[in-house]
């Protein structure tokens, strides 16, 4: 099944994962699955998954399924060069970045930052400023590039294809999400989650409310016209997860969704094949990274 058609078989299963770099009980890897059926996303399950080798059970499910993740695919070019790794294979990246340990990334980038002038510390992917994300090799608040080193290798093991990034089984697709992007369509900068408990608070409950009636209405995916379609009970258990976990997966399934009726699963015709990109954010000219052949997401 090529990759741009899969939101084209109705037997897709479409997954939401909002992800933890360490997960336990405390804080699994949140799983949202659901099926499309026209416009309308009727949400199936919500499942946790307290620990890495839960994970890998998922992506080694048997297809035909797609989904968004919450982490991150690669890291900017700009830093991979700088640093002298592996830079015309993402695969080879993975290879390399995964044997290394969390305090060495850390003190890496920590160096590389450094070095840098105020306001521009960080290197960027070109997709990480559209999507309002943060850049990849960020370590702390959050610690996305701890998300890349534990999730990315889960995927490449797996043998899961990523578009644009590593040819894979066509029948089990993972794309790169974000789920910021979509609440803050709604919410703009207002916070609707926190893992403090002292913060958990009611506005942050009301801007839940809202995100969830903008999720249920068509609202939240104005473009397309996406409508979620929820239980009273998965609506309240979406309501009081003041972490939200949850919500951010269902986002994270939105996404997958609106990824089927977008052109090319919501990515640019070429993207860079270290960098990746998130899919629906859309990218005003093709990506051609100086001295890297870009590659074809299909």
């Amino acid at each position: 099944m090529p990759a741009a058609e899969a939101g084209g078989d109705p037997d897709t299963r479409l997954l939401g994962i909002d992800f933890s770099s360490r997960p336990d009980r405390h804080k699994p890897i949140v799983v949202a699955e659901g099926r499309l059926d026209g416009l309308t996303l009727r949400l199936q399950a919500l499942h946790a998954l307290p620990d890495a080798h839960d994970f890998s059970r998922l992506l080694h499910m048997p297809g035909p399924w797609l989904g968004a993740f919450d982490l991150p695919f690669g890291l900017p070019r700009e830093l991979v060069e700088a640093l002298g790794w592996p830079d015309s294979d993402w695969a080879a990246l993975i290879g390399h970045y995964r044997r290394l340990s969390r305090p060495e990334i850390r003190a890496t980038f920590a160096a590389f930052c450094a070095a840098r002038p105020v306001g521009a510390k960080f290197a960027h992917r070109a997709c990480d400023r559209p999507a309002g994300a943060s850049p990849s090799m960020k370590w702390v608040n959050p610690p996305v590039a701890f998300m890349l080193h534990a999730g990315a290798p889960a995927l490449l093991d797996a043998g899961c294809h990523l578009p644009g990034l590593h040819a894979g089984d066509h029948r089990r697709i993972a794309l790169e999400a974000y789920p910021g992007r979509t609440a803050r369509a709604v919410l703009g900068r207002t916070s609707y989650k926190s893992d403090e408990r002292r913060r958990q608070d009611a506005p942050r409950h009301q801007a839940r409310e809202r995100l969830l009636a903008a999720l249920t209405s068509g609202q939240a995916s104005p473009d397309l016209g996406m409508r979620l379609q929820i239980d009273p009970g998965q609506h309240q258990a979406l309501l009081e997860d003041a972490r939200g976990d949850r919500l951010d997966a269902v986002l994270c399934l939105l996404q997958a969704a609106e990824a089927c009726r977008r052109p090319n699963l919501g990515l640019p015709a070429r993207i860079d094949p270290l960098e990746g990109w998130i899919t629906g954010v859309p990218c005003a000219a093709p990506v051609s990274p100086s001295g890297a052949a870009s590659r074809s997401t299909g």
